[in-house]
């Protein structure tokens, strides 16, 4: 405790430090009050009556309104908040492995990077354009006090302003305070919603046929051990030494140092979660969900605690798991770059064979990373099986699991390195605090 009361000092004796912390916070809480802006044209009241709230918050709609901090479920300016913008992301990603123009981009530097952070921008207000009338149709028409075609023509812009306001307050985070400012927008959201799911699980057990205190009790225990797993699991690396060769220019010695490469056990993070999540959510995008006809083969995927449901989702995030590995992370690239560097893995030939041998280690790593990463996002399933609520039961693992353990170790991550470069001593008293990147706080 008595350490922890001293960094805190250390942190506020640090002018630049104090000021991101306070501009961050600042930003955050402009966007949690903009959360809870209704929509102008809708009846709050008459939107909580038509039950629109409870469905839009549980089931498929659950996922979004989790990360938009509950700003879906009540039909906020932000209802639609930054999935968007995650959206584009993923797509522009996705496209620098087919399309050479995006190819030549992601080489360029700086400038390529600004290139494309303009098309993401571009595409996200195309996405908005298609994904916002979808959104307004699902509210009900009771609760709308303006005419139709006004209603929904006002709300669209409103709603695609809202969205590139947030991703503009994610970039001010990003670059005057400290984190990444996407990544701590969806933590605050999902953050916002824990001690309203903690205490209406706390209700529940209270109840006569709940288990009682001893019960809610155990509950918090296995999920503080969750907390710890996942953190395993995100800082998780495999260290490939690298020695480079003696250089003798004059007087002086360059090189003959040995380094290492982290390779990360889950290199690919959340976004074979995304990616699977998104999949399977396909077959239900053509029933209506909850409805008495959901059944057969699209009634498995309307089961999100059913056998059936998890085995695929596992598959298909162990899959997903390898290939978004296989796109981020190129064999070929670090060997040519180990070998440009004057520098060579001991006991492997450079060229082909360390190719070959960073594959190797690729899919040895990759394999146990993706199977613990598809059963941190079923936990979630077990748990309510288990008899802990639908709200309570999403800390239990998933993505919103991934994204808090990620994004806290990043921003205490850049906090301690701000501590350490003015000599203070770090967050830990041993060690580093490691972000996803292996130390490096971006994403």
């Amino acid at each position: 405790m008595k350490k922890f009361i001293e960094t805190l000092k250390n942190i506020y004796k640090i002018e630049e430090l104090r000021s991101r912390i306070l501009f961050t916070l600042g930003i955050l809480l402009i966007y949690r009050l903009g959360s809870k802006v209704v929509l102008p044209g809708v009846d709050p009241i008459i939107l909580e009556q038509t039950q629109f709230s409870s469905n839009a918050s549980s089931g498929v709609l659950g996922l979004l309104d989790m990360f938009s901090g509950g700003a879906f479920s009540q039909a906020s300016i932000f209802a639609l908040g930054i999935m968007p913008y995650i959206s584009a992301s993923i797509v522009i990603q996705l496209l620098t492995i087919a399309v050479p123009y995006f190819q030549r981009l992601q080489r360029e530097g700086e400038s390529g990077r600004r290139k494309m952070n303009q098309i993401t921008r571009y595409l996200t207000v195309l996405i908005l354009i298609f994904q916002a009338p979808t959104y307004l149709f699902q509210i009900p028409e009771a609760a709308r006090v303006l005419s139709p075609g006004w209603f929904v023509f006002s709300s669209v812009v409103i709603l695609t302003t809202g969205t590139m306001f947030v991703m503009w307050l994610g970039e001010k985070i990003t670059d005057k305070g400290i984190g990444n400012g996407i990544s701590l927008i969806i933590m605050i959201g999902i953050i916002a919603r824990f001690p309203f799911s903690l205490l209406g699980e706390f209700s529940a057990r209270m109840e006569r046929a709940g288990g009682g205190l001893v019960a809610f009790l155990v509950e918090i225990v296995f999920l503080f051990l969750v907390f710890v797993v996942s953190i395993l699991l995100v800082q998780g690396t495999r260290r490939i030494p690298v020695q480079y060769a003696k250089r003798i220019v004059g007087n002086k010695q360059y090189g003959g140092v040995r380094q290492y490469i982290p390779l990360k056990v889950n290199a690919a993070g959340v976004m074979p979660i995304i990616f699977a999540q998104a999949i399977m959510f396909i077959p239900l995008s053509f029933a209506r969900i909850g409805s008495e006809g959901v059944t057969g083969f699209v009634g498995l995927f309307a089961d999100f605690t059913g056998f059936w449901y998890n085995l695929i989702f596992g598959l298909m995030i162990v899959a997903f798991t390898y290939f978004y590995t296989a796109i981020t992370i190129n064999p070929q690239r670090i060997a040519e770059d180990i070998r440009k560097n004057g520098g060579f893995i001991p006991g492997v030939k450079p060229g082909k064979k360390t190719v070959e041998f960073l594959d190797n280690i690729l899919s040895r790593i990759t394999l146990p990373g993706s199977i613990f990463l598809a059963f941190v996002a079923i936990l979630p399933a077990f748990a309510q099986l288990a008899g802990v609520t639908q709200g309570f039961a999403q800390f239990y693992g998933g993505t919103s699991l991934l994204i808090l353990v990620g994004v806290v170790l990043d921003t205490l991550q850049q906090i301690e390195s701000h501590l350490l470069m003015r000599h203070y001593d770090g967050l830990m008293k041993s060690g580093r605090v490691k972000g996803r990147a292996g130390g490096s706080a971006s994403m």
